[in-house]
């Protein structure tokens, strides 16, 4: 991207949004999106953490630092989920930061989906245009899924191997599945989010 992702612009000048932010990140909207759900909002960081740690405390969350962010996405997680759990806590919702936040509409749909769900339910993923995203809900069995699996796995992996225990949720939210990788995703969403 050569630029944090983290840090792009959400929404893009001009552009109106649910979630009626303005002047914010992706990082910030993707906290704000969360507190009305949650209690707590943990933010992993790596490298960028003097970057975003402003953001993460103007915003009200917490923020740990992966001590080896070369390891990748995988290892980030399993030290939000380690936290997580540190904090007596047993059940996340987990997002990704190369995304814009998704509805609230979207989270409301798979909070329900989870509480619904029967008991050997680890996991609810949304599912659009038969791709499955972010955020995503889990249990405490599905922590510990993550935690127990070899350090060089990855999300996929365990998913996979746990399918019996995930429920994916169809969701009209574009949002869920989409990555912004690079400066041309990021002007194609931007395009596609202005008005008219």
């Amino acid at each position: 991207m050569g630029q944090d992702k983290a840090l792009l612009p959400w929404p893009p000048a001009g552009v109106q949004h649910s979630l009626r932010l303005s002047g914010q990140t992706f990082l910030s909207a993707a906290i704000s999106s969360f507190l009305p759900y949650t209690e707590m909002v943990i933010v992993v960081a790596g490298n960028n953490v003097a970057t975003i740690e402003p953001i993460v405390y103007s915003q009200g969350a917490s923020l740990i630092v992966n001590p080896e962010p070369k390891r990748g996405q995988f290892s980030s997680l399993r030290v939000g989920l380690h936290e997580l759990l540190n904090r007596g806590r047993d059940a996340a919702i987990v997002t990704l930061v190369d995304r814009p936040p998704v509805s609230s509409a979207t989270i409301n749909l798979l909070r329900e989906a989870l509480s619904s769900a029967p008991a050997q339910t680890w996991a609810v993923v949304p599912e659009h245009d038969g791709k499955h995203g972010h955020p995503f809900i889990i249990g405490r069995e599905m922590i510990e899924a993550f935690l127990k699996a070899p350090a060089e796995s990855t999300a996929r992996d365990v998913e996979h191997k746990n399918l019996a225990h995930i429920r994916y949720v169809p969701v009209d939210d574009p949002f869920t599945t989409l990555n912004i990788d690079t400066p041309q995703d990021y002007a194609a969403l931007v395009a596609r989010s202005a008005p008219g």
